[in-house]
Order: structure tokens, then C-alpha cells, then sequence
């Protein structure tokens, strides 16, 4: 067995002897039917020989036919229960630790080696339509997609209402000479299409960081600190989705990996590279986000602190005849101009006069 750079989880006996399942793991989902027969968990089932698709057969039988013509079998599954997992694990000899990583999802993007098989988990994710970004809209809905390959078989497992990979099938099938290459094409066309959606998700949510721009450095005064950090964290949600496939698509397009064979390196290598491509684009996003939200409070703080110049400029203007009324009003018999007759407009006229002044003042450096 080659490609020993990928981590073997079926290593120690008493791992590898244990039979079912483990017990659900706390606050692990509970996914939909689980009484289900078995056919109503696969999809899809489909046999290939030389790159071209047989007539169709029953699950069950089309490992069979698949070993014995030459070819293999593809096998799509949506959100199996345990109990129907159970009976096509059986049947492929599926590791029970990669059945239960496929059964209750939640796994980051990774590769594994379990005996003969190759287990592959992607996160898959879509963008969520809205009309209006708000402070809690949910704009990256996001999914996983397992892949089991073995010699003649690939297992397709998919967690979430997004992603399906009808259209990818019917794509594929008129693809023959990468049929020809065997289950190994189908692990690279369902990563290739993980790839570009998440290419496509990052340009959508471009679009969504020009608007909070745009609305940050408007001439109105607007408060998007709310939507800002919603969006980071829809964007850290796609971000979790792409970092870590860059890893194993590297292995898959750089080392020795039985079950994947030298002609799918460069397919491999091209998903890579588009891979860090999103990766770096959601890095970019990700970081002006950083400098908007910075922004934004910064500009928050200097509105604040002119308000505050204009709420001091106009107190000091109004203890100007606060201060003159607080002395005269004191009831003192011997006071300046007390008595004169001109003595009450003289002091209404410096009120006015000081008041002005302090005005021009205050307008001519920006306080009002």
C-alpha cells in the first residue's frame, strides 16, 4: 500500500474490531426517517464499464456486477440513518469509523486511508439570497459531502439541502475518457464542483462587502456595525468550508495514493489551484472587512466627538447669561449700576455681545 502520507484511522485492533456504531454523540442532529428502508436512502446507483453507464440495477446487486465486468459503481446517498448505513457498509466493507463520520456529519475537510478505501470529507456551501443585508441575515448556508472510493466502488454521502450532484452525474457521464480513469474521476468532479461554488459564494459575498462600504463612507450618518459583523461571521463560516481542503487536494494531486491514479494528478492539481485561489480571495474579504468594521468605529468615535464639541460650545454660550443673571440675582444692596436707569440694557447688551463672540469663535474652528 502506498501514499503512506495519508493518516491510516484503521490502525490498532481494538478500533478496527469494533463491529457498529457508537452511540449517538451529544447534541449530534437527528436526521429525518430513521425507519426508512435502505432504497430510500440511495439517490442514485449506477454502474460504469469503459467510461459508459450500464443498464440500471439494484443496489444491491451492483458491486457485484461492477467486480465482475471490470468497472464500478457509483452510489449516492442522502442523510442515511444509522440502520441504513449499517446494511450498505456491510455490503462495500466500509471502516465503521468512517460510517459513523458520514452518518452524523460535522467533520472538517479531510482525507483518510481505511484499509483498502479512501474516505474524503468536503464541505460544501451556497450563497443565501436576500433583499437586504441586516444584522442577522443568514447569507452562507453550508453542507458536507462524503466520498467512499475503493477499487470498484465510490460512495457519494450528502448532509444538507444543498449540493446535490444530479447535474454533476449527468456531466460527468458525457465525459467518457475521465470515466475511463474510474472512481477516482468522480471524487475529482465532486470536488471541482465544491471548488467553483465556493468560488461563486465568495463573489456574491463581494458584492455584499461593496454595499457595507459604500454605506460606511456615505455622507449620512449610518450605523452598520451590526450587519458587519454578521457578514464576518457568514464569511468565517465559508472560510472554516475552504482552509482545510487545501491540504488534502494537495496530497491527492502530489503524492502516491493507490485507488487514484497518475493521470488524475493534474485533474487534482487544477482544483488545487483553484482552491487557493478562494481561499485567498476569502482571506482579501475577510481582511477589508477587518479595515471596514475599523472604520466604521473610528468614524463612529468622530461623529461622537463632534457632538460632544457642539453640545460643550453651545453649554459655554449659554453660561455666559446664566453666569450674569446667577450675580445680579443675588439680592445684594450694593451692587454696580444697580440703580441706574441704563443698567439693565447696558447688561443685556454685553450678554449678547460675549454670546457672539463665543459663536464666531466656536464656528470658525469647526465646533459648530
Amino acid at each position: 500500500m502506498t501514499g503512506i502520507d495519508i493518516p491510516d484511522a484503521s490502525d490498532g485492533a481494538a478500533r478496527s474490531a469494533r463491529p457498529t456504531l457508537r452511540p449517538r454523540p451529544a447534541g449530534a442532529p437527528r436526521y429525518r426517517g430513521t425507519r426508512r428502508d435502505v432504497a430510500q436512502a440511495v439517490i442514485g446507483c449506477a454502474v460504469y464499464v469503459d467510461g459508459r453507464r450500464q443498464e440500471p440495477v439494484a443496489p444491491e446487486d451492483a458491486l457485484q456486477i461492477a467486480t465482475d465486468r471490470g468497472g464500478f459503481v457509483w452510489l449516492g446517498l442522502y442523510e442515511p440513518t444509522p440502520a441504513e448505513f449499517d446494511a450498505i457498509a456491510a455490503r462495500y466493507g466500509l471502516h465503521p469509523l468512517a460510517v459513523e463520520d458520514a452518518v452524523y456529519a460535522h467533520q472538517r475537510p479531510k482525507l483518510e486511508r481505511y484499509d483498502d478505501a479512501i474516505f474524503m470529507v468536503l464541505k460544501t456551501a451556497t450563497y443565501v439570497e436576500h433583499e437586504e443585508l441586516t444584522s442577522t441575515s443568514e447569507v452562507v448556508d453550508t453542507g458536507e459531502v462524503m466520498v467512499f472510493l475503493g477499487p470498484h466502488y465510490v460512495i457519494t454521502v450528502r448532509h444538507g439541502e444543498h449540493g446535490g450532484l444530479a447535474e454533476l452525474r449527468r456531466r460527468l457521464e458525457d465525459q467518457q475518457d475521465l470515466l475511463c480513469l474510474g472512481p477516482s474521476a468522480v471524487l475529482y468532479a465532486v470536488a471541482d464542483l465544491v471548488v467553483d461554488t465556493f468560488v461563486e459564494v465568495a463573489s456574491a459575498m463581494d458584492e455584499d462587502v461593496d454595499e457595507l462600504e459604500a454605506s460606511v463612507f456615505s455622507p449620512t450618518r449610518t450605523d452598520d456595525i451590526g450587519r458587519l459583523y454578521q457578514l464576518k461571521r457568514e464569511l468565517m463560516s465559508l472560510r472554516r468550508a475552504v482552509a482545510p481542503l487545501e491540504v488534502p487536494l494537495q496530497k491527492l494531486a502530489e503524492r502516491d495514493i493507490d485507488g487514484v491514479p497518475e493521470a488524475m494528478r493534474s485533474y487534482f492539481r487544477d482544483v488545487l489551484d483553484h482552491a487557493i485561489r478562494v481561499r485567498d480571495q476569502v482571506a482579501s474579504l475577510d481582511e477589508l472587512l477587518t479595515s471596514i468594521m475599523q472604520a466604521s468605529l473610528a468614524r463612529t468615535s468622530l461623529a461622537d466627538n463632534e457632538d460632544s464639541r457642539k453640545i460643550s460650545a453651545w453649554a459655554a454660550m449659554i453660561a455666559v447669561p446664566t453666569l450674569f443673571t446667577g450675580l445680579y440675582g443675588m439680592n445684594f444692596e450694593h451692587m454696580p449700576e444697580l440703580h441706574w436707569s441704563f443698567g439693565y440694557p447696558l447688561v443685556i447688551l454685553v450678554i449678547v455681545s460675549v454670546c457672539v463672540t463665543l459663536y464666531r469663535g466656536f464656528k470658525r474652528n469647526g465646533w459648530l
